[in-house]
């Protein structure tokens, strides 16, 4: 990527890999748990790593408040890079951002996301005051992430890599603080979401099983009645009358 002009702020996070970064004419290395700041105006260029290519989060934004939030950040004209290393509740206000595309890019939508948006930059400093503690559990950032997935089909793998944690390690130490494992925790959101559906709604069951990422409304009915000890049909009878 090579911007000679650009007329707004771009946040990025980098969760895995490296790139090569020169931002006015100046290089430098971004590496995993690195927060770049490229403010508007800021001629700069990066590639990814060929050996080791970088992931990233990022978003860009303008507003009166711009260089506010850059320096409440911390970044300035001669820092342009924090490392904030493997932050589980940044990463969960980056992903809330795409929420925007479930509401059809409608105006109330686009003012929801803004303020994620100023949440999510707000809590910057937060998050490098964290990151001491980063091998501590943040249960509410996890709890939060499954929320926002609940119509995905999460892995293990991919809640032990929001807390960065080996499956086996993150499993141990989830079930230690909670009785439950992460995926059972899971479903159990998902059976509360379904529940909240049926009250609410006329979906059928087979409509709400994909909703929630289940294509198999059968198995769905199996998971949902050993949590609820009775199947959708019988709650959605019980609920109403």
């Amino acid at each position: 990527m090579h911007r000679e002009h650009h007329n707004d702020d771009l946040l990025i996070y980098c969760t895995e890999g490296q790139a090569y970064l020169s931002v006015e004419d100046e290089p430098c290395v971004v590496r995993a748990g690195d927060l770049l700041l490229l403010p508007a105006g800021a001629a700069h260029r990066y590639t990814a790593a060929p050996e080791n290519p970088w992931t990233i989060h990022w978003v860009h934004y303008a507003g009166p408040l711009a260089a506010d939030f850059r320096q409440h950040m911390g970044f300035s004209d001669d820092i342009r890079k924090r490392h904030l290393g493997r932050q589980a509740r940044l990463l969960v206000d980056f992903n809330g951002l795409l929420s925007v595309r479930q509401t059809g890019f409608r105006t109330p939508g686009l003012v929801h996301v803004a303020n994620r948006l100023r949440q999510l930059l707000a809590a910057i400093p937060l998050s490098a005051d964290a990151q001491p503690h980063a091998q501590q559990l943040d249960l509410e950032t996890i709890h939060s992430f499954m929320r926002e997935h609940l119509d995905e089909r999460l892995s293990l793998a991919q809640l032990a890599d929001l807390a960065g944690l080996s499956a086996a390690h993150f499993a141990t130490r989830y079930r230690a603080l909670t009785g439950v494992s992460p995926i059972q925790h899971f479903l159990h959101l998902k059976v509360e979401q379904a529940c909240q559906i049926m009250d609410t709604t006329e979906l059928s069951f087979t409509q709400i099983s994909a909703r929630l990422g289940y294509d198999d409304n059968y198995y769905f009915s199996r998971l949902f009645k050993k949590v609820m000890g009775q199947s959708p049909t019988d709650y959605r009878h019980t609920s109403r009358h």
